[in-house]
């Protein structure tokens, strides 16, 4: 998956918690993130708090599918609310995917 398919996926799929998310998908969307965020916070810091709010919802739907990829539930994303915790549990972002289908669907083609 390229920088803009997984933009475009998850943007397309703003508020979509269920299905399986890639690990390309997962990081090329925090990526820009990162990037729209830091650009927003460089022309002030509003629109900054803005961008952040705008990209929320996506980003939390994104990471729940991520986790879904590997087998789990996208509740696990609370645990990274947790200080020292969070940081452990913020591998299984570069977990490989499960093989085949799971119990969140289908395994995604780009996988």
């Amino acid at each position: 998956m390229t920088f803009t398919d997984a933009i475009e996926s998850c943007f397309r799929n703003y508020a979509r918690f269920s299905g399986r998310a890639t690990r390309s998908e997962y990081w090329w969307w925090f990526l820009f993130m990162l990037l729209i965020t830091w650009a927003g916070q460089v022309v002030s810091e509003v629109l900054g708090t803005l961008v952040v709010l705008a990209t929320l919802l996506p980003y939390i739907a994104v990471t729940a599918r991520r986790l879904h990829d590997i087998g789990r539930s996208g509740w696990w994303q609370l645990i990274g609310l947790v200080p020292l915790i969070g940081w452990a549990v913020m591998l299984y972002w570069c977990v490989k995917a499960s093989d085949g289908d799971n119990a969140y669907g289908e395994a995604p083609s780009d996988a």
